[in-house]
């Protein structure tokens, strides 16, 4: 796998509207720039890019829970996405995300009996991905339903994915909308 760059962004909210936020919420996105090894072709056999997948949902999620400076088991959401440049396809998007890629994101942060929520495109340099996230453990818990924008300003070129990870340290700033909350998970099935 080439990579041209990886870029590890942590956004910490301390007032969200009229209110101080306190604790501060924390989110983290690391992504990384790779060359797409199938831009320019049609191929059959996207398992090279599945491979990758593998490995950067360890390495990027291990970032991630670095930049927030937390525990692994601290994690409290997820989320994951990839920018296909313009001669790929977003099958291979979907080759990174989705075989191989969960497995280590899950034992880099701690567990997960969620799915992990996710997002592709396609776009040129510049493009940016709005990345959705969830509580880990529980789909349903309401107060971390929310997004991280990842945009990279010289990428993706055309033959070039971008693959992002976010991970958060809390839910969204001020929760009020009632629903599952953290405490009530039971943690058995991925939803609730």
């Amino acid at each position: 796998m080439e990579i041209r760059k990886i870029v590890t962004v942590v956004e910490e909210t301390r007032k969200d509207g009229e209110k101080m936020v306190t604790p501060p919420t924390r989110k983290a996105s690391v992504a990384a720039v790779i060359k797409n090894p199938f831009a320019g072709k049609y191929v059959e056999d996207l398992t090279e890019l599945m491979e990758y997948g593998e490995q950067l949902g360890e390495m990027l999620a291990k970032q991630g829970v670095k930049a927030l400076g937390i525990a692994k088991e601290e994690v409290n959401s997820y989320g994951k996405g990839v920018i296909v440049g313009e001669k790929g396809e977003l099958e291979h998007a979907a080759a990174i995300l989705h075989p191989r890629l969960g497995k280590p994101f899950r034992a880099e942060v701690g567990g997960g009996k969620a799915i992990i929520p996710s997002a592709k495109k396609l776009g040129g340099i510049g493009t940016g991905i709005d990345v959705p996230v969830h509580f880990k453990d529980a789909a349903f818990v309401r107060s971390h339903y929310d997004a991280m924008e990842v945009r990279i300003p010289d990428a993706p070129r055309a033959d070039e994915l971008v693959v992002a990870i976010v991970v958060t340290a809390s839910g969204r700033p001020h929760p009020r909308i009632g629903g599952l909350q953290k405490n009530e998970i039971k943690g058995e099935d991925g939803l609730r």
